[in-house]
């Protein structure tokens, strides 16, 4: 990857969103490592940060669950869930990261035995932290894990019966292969009548078809990855026609082994067809990335300056799920950055 260090500087000060990053893949190796601390002997996640970078080298989509399920395993208690989220919120600001919509997946917390008042009492206090100590505002995407039955009804029930303040969408994650999107649309229907936005993972591994049923079974607005879509031309002209964003992460596509590498990642290709996408992150510290890293990707792949990065920031901010007055001040403060940090000459 080579751009520009004013450029790389520029990413690095532009106020952003983020609308695609999970709560434990985002968790820095010094949070990981510090949970891992308070459990050492009863877990294999290395309780040193370095340690920790070397844990997280993935084999596969297979082996990445694996190991992301490892470190759901260190969040035992309320602080353990308060700890992780309001680290995670201040690495995030640290990225000059404005507004993010953290996937959350309730169902495993449960099976720990939160309740489901107790699970949402502490991650409302840490969203509410971090916004107080770091400015940063979060919203929670509360995401079902992939497997049809109890743990997705137990996700929608959560969001319903609970629904705290900063919950604003229904996610879908999880393995996708052999599992159909059609077993969620209740879920999702019922979601979209209590009026919750609904932002399924599909078509990351799996094929076009999947983005298909993401659409049509539930009623996706924006879609977790989507990077299938370009095998299929109907479908990128109805990605397009209709709006629906695809929310890119382009490192993490290559450690999953979705795409073989960045030099070989269709997000050109979608932006030639006129797909909305967004740039994002998904697991960072796992996989060896951040947004400002993500950004510089996209720049290069897609040939970009400061006004094409610029046209990113913005894009992710349209397509959240902020309210209307949110959106205005964020998109005045990243007009305001670029006016006042901008190298390109006047016009």
């Amino acid at each position: 990857m080579v751009i520009s260090p004013e450029l790389t500087r520029f990413i690095a000060g532009l106020p952003k969103a983020e609308l695609h990053v999970h709560h434990i893949g985002a968790a820095s190796p010094r949070i990981v490592a510090e949970l891992a601390a308070r459990y050492e002997g009863a877990t294999a996640v290395p309780a040193d940060p370095a340690l920790v970078e070397a844990f997280y080298d993935f084999r596969d989509f297979a082996h990445f669950l694996r190991v992301y399920a490892q470190v759901v395993d260190l969040l035992r208690t309320p602080e353990d869930l308060w700890t992780l989220i309001h680290g995670v919120g201040g690495d995030l600001a640290a990225q000059r990261v404005r507004y993010a919509e953290l996937t959350i997946t309730p169902q495993p917390h449960l099976t720990r035995g939160f309740a489901p008042e107790e699970f949402c009492e502490v991650i409302e206090d840490a969203r509410r932290r971090v916004e107080a100590d770091y400015g940063t505002i979060l919203r929670w995407c509360f995401d079902i894990p992939g497997v049809p039955g109890p743990p997705a009804d137990q996700t929608l029930s959560i969001a319903l019966d609970q629904r705290p303040d900063g919950l604003v969408s229904l996610g879908l994650g999880g393995p996708e292969a052999g599992v159909s999107r059609s077993h969620f649309a209740p879920h999702f229907a019922a979601a979209r009548a209590a009026g919750l936005h609904c932002v399924p993972h599909s078509g990351e591994v799996t094929d076009a078809g999947y983005v298909w049923q993401a659409i049509r079974d539930l009623g996706a607005e924006r879609i977790g990855h989507g990077i299938r879509s370009v095998e299929d031309p109907a479908l990128l002209e109805h990605l397009a026609e209709h709006r629906i964003t695809l929310e890119i992460c382009p490192t993490s596509n290559v450690c999953t082994r979705a795409v073989p590498s960045l030099a070989e990642h269709p997000l050109p290709a979608l932006v030639e067809a006129g797909v909305p996408i967004t740039v994002n992150s998904d697991d960072p510290p796992m996989f060896g990335t951040d947004l400002n890293r993500e950004y510089a990707v996209a720049a290069e792949l897609l040939s970009l300056g400061e006004k094409g990065v610029a046209d990113l920031a913005r894009a992710a901010v349209e397509a959240s799920f902020l309210g209307a007055e949110g959106k205005s001040a964020l998109l005045a403060e990243i007009d305001a950055y670029v006016a006042q940090n901008s190298s390109a000459p006047p016009g």
